[in-house]
């Protein structure tokens, strides 16, 4: 096994270590993947992630032939899909011992998969948050004004994603405008008009990173699982800043 082998090697487990974390994957599932591939491809493949970075070092077996090097992690939207079939590409790498030609053109075929089409995203999270207003009690009124606060928040969050506002003032801004909509069933005297108020913003609740955090830290991954858990911290901190912006303004109505 050369050099110039072992960089190609190198070359295309750190794109797929940097897709997996990019894409909210937590940490002990990358390197297992990442270390899975290796020992299909005959390297040893050693990992180190922080919140923004990678140290990755890959070595040919029984012989001193590596190559190490620091990557900077994407900001990926969250995608379950990018973890499954990432992670099957894995086995399949493993179980079939399949040439690094392959595993390349399976990768480039999967991460080229056309993603989910934004406004059917939108209206399911619509959706979803309408129906914990009915689950927390809300009716069907209040339903319709947390589905359209929702819709309304959520097309904020995507329009200003796309022009790579700052993700913290996002989430202030996002939260700000749903609530506001929301507020709206104050004005229209709806008996579960609180309800329709908190669930407006259910949809930026940071449930991957909170969780992803935790299991890193139960891994033995403490600094990407604490800045993880840090990072959602100051993500529900946003939430609640926008929806107190909102409580500050329909105050009077709250009363």
């Amino acid at each position: 096994m050369t050099q110039e082998y072992v960089t190609r090697i190198a070359d295309f487990i750190a794109r797929y270590l940097s897709y997996m974390l990019g894409a909210g994957v937590h940490t002990s599932r990358v390197v297992r993947n990442s270390k899975r591939i290796g020992d299909a491809l005959g390297v040893d493949v050693s990992v180190h992630t922080s919140q923004k970075t990678a140290t990755l070092t890959v070595a040919e077996k029984g012989r001193p032939v590596m190559n190490t090097r620091v990557l900077d992690i994407p900001a990926f939207p969250i995608s379950f899909e990018w973890n499954a079939d990432l992670s099957a590409l894995s086995w399949a790498a493993y179980d079939r011992k399949m040439p690094l030609e392959e595993i390349e053109a399976r990768f480039d075929s999967l991460v080229a998969k056309p993603r989910m089409n934004p406004v059917f995203v939108l209206l399911m999270a619509s959706l979803a948050n309408a129906s914990f207003c009915r689950l927390f009690g809300g009716d069907i009124w209040a339903m319709l004004v947390t589905f359209t606060a929702t819709m309304i928040g959520f097309f904020t969050r995507q329009h200003l994603t796309r022009r790579h506002v700052n993700h913290y003032i996002v989430f202030v801004v996002s939260a700000f405008v749903a609530s506001l909509c929301a507020s709206t069933a104050l004005t229209l005297g709806l008996d579960s008009a609180e309800i329709a108020l908190a669930t407006s913003v259910l949809y930026l609740v940071p449930g991957v990173p909170l969780i992803n955090g935790v299991i890193d830290i139960t891994d033995g991954h403490i600094q990407i699982g604490i800045s993880r858990l840090v990072n959602a911290l100051m993500l529900i901190v946003c939430i609640a800043i926008g929806m107190s912006a909102t409580l500050m303004l329909v105050k009077d109505s709250l009363l």
